[in-house]
């Protein structure tokens, strides 16, 4: 039995010893689950949303980002052919020499956009720039005519479609 902490500090956690003879008697085993999800936790509705939602994902393979070293998920952020995390991805493609542009892009140009998982609006403040547009959930070229009309008409400041998982995010430098 752990006794690093006082048996009368709430927030320590120390089992009575008469609980584990009692287990040890009644022969109590549990193996650990085969998968870790929200029936395998006790207490899984006092868990933040955040973790409740991780564990309701399927598990990812994790690789180590090409410039920081930090564990990113594999695939998620491809630059030039390099695993980046999210704020690396950020930072090189959207950052000031990204493939920016002034006109409307043409319907080969949509082909070869840069793509990752998402787009984090909080990693995008840091390098001036602001998710203007997101369309999701449309054919092709409905995409391509929704993206090009924004860009005709606001041709103030240089853009950037990215491709998403969803669909299309329009970037604007601010």
């Amino acid at each position: 039995m752990d006794r690093t902490f006082p048996p009368d500090d709430e927030r320590a956690f120390v089992v009575p010893v008469r609980d584990l003879e009692l287990l040890a008697r009644a022969g109590w085993e549990s193996a650990f689950p085969a998968q870790l999800n929200e029936e395998s936790i006790l207490n899984a509705d006092d868990l933040p949303d955040e973790m409740a939602e991780a564990f309701a994902r399927t598990p990812a393979p994790l690789v180590q980002c090409a410039a920081c070293r930090r564990l990113c998920v594999r695939d998620d952020f491809v630059w030039k052919e390099k695993q980046l995390c999210a704020w690396d991805y950020h930072g090189q493609a959207f950052g000031k020499r990204g493939p920016w542009r002034e006109t409307p892009y043409e319907s080969r140009h949509f082909e070869t956009l840069a793509s990752c998982a998402y787009v984090a609006p909080e990693l995008l403040e840091d390098l001036n720039v602001e998710a203007l547009l997101n369309v999701a959930g449309l054919d092709e070229s409905t995409m391509q005519a929704v993206v090009n009309t924004l860009l005709e008409h606001d041709g103030s400041r240089s853009h950037m479609a990215v491709r998403t998982r969803d669909g299309v995010v329009v970037l604007r430098e601010k």
